[in-house]
């Protein structure tokens, strides 16, 4: 799947989020743990048998450089059409941190709405997602990061995103070139 699992030792006390319950908990310094997956922004790690998602501002813990949500910006004037395609970009950089595909690829995105916001380039988008499994802990923490990362595009005002669960998400939900990276083809 392209990314070699690392093995790191925990530099400091470290926030994260279980996965998939997606109780925060802090993973403590001098723990030895192993990252599975490093997309998005986000690692998942594994420490003693369990799953946990640190954020990449926390990147340092691991030994990466921390990172922050970036501001997408637009030459020129900003439309409807601009915003709705940097939210079509931006969501492909949100990933479910036990499957390396971004949910847009896993067909968990349902709708995306760009409406004007009450002044001239500013704007307004409207979103509804679904997960893998509707019991998943994580969906608070994936939708937020979806709606953050909206946030970050140059003349979004706001930006609210919702779970649904109608329909219900199945794997034919899955894009092509993500079903061919995770071996269902």
């Amino acid at each position: 799947m392209g990314f070699d699992r690392q093995e790191v030792v925990v530099s400091r006390d470290c926030p994260a989020v279980t996965v998939p319950y997606g109780s925060p908990v802090t993973i403590e310094a001098g723990c030895d743990a192993t990252i599975t997956q490093q997309l998005g922004g986000t690692y998942t790690v594994m420490v003693e048998g369990n799953l946990y998602r640190i954020e990449g501002k926390d990147g340092d813990a691991l030994g990466f450089e921390p990172t922050e949500d970036v501001q997408h910006t637009h030459d020129g004037p900003i439309t409807a059409d601009l915003v709705e395609d940097a939210a079509w970009e931006v969501l492909s950089t949100c990933y479910d941190p036990e499957i390396p595909v971004d949910i847009v690829n896993l067909g968990l995105v349902y709708s995306l709405k760009v409406e004007p916001a009450g002044a001239p380039e500013r704007f307004r988008i409207e979103m509804q997602m679904t997960l893998t499994a509707a019991g998943c802990g994580m969906g608070t923490m994936i939708s937020d990061e979806a709606r953050n990362k909206l946030l970050n595009i140059e003349g979004v005002d706001e930006a609210v995103v919702d779970l649904v669960w109608d329909p219900p998400w199945s794997r034919d939900m899955i894009s092509e070139p993500a079903k061919l990276q995770l071996g269902l083809l």
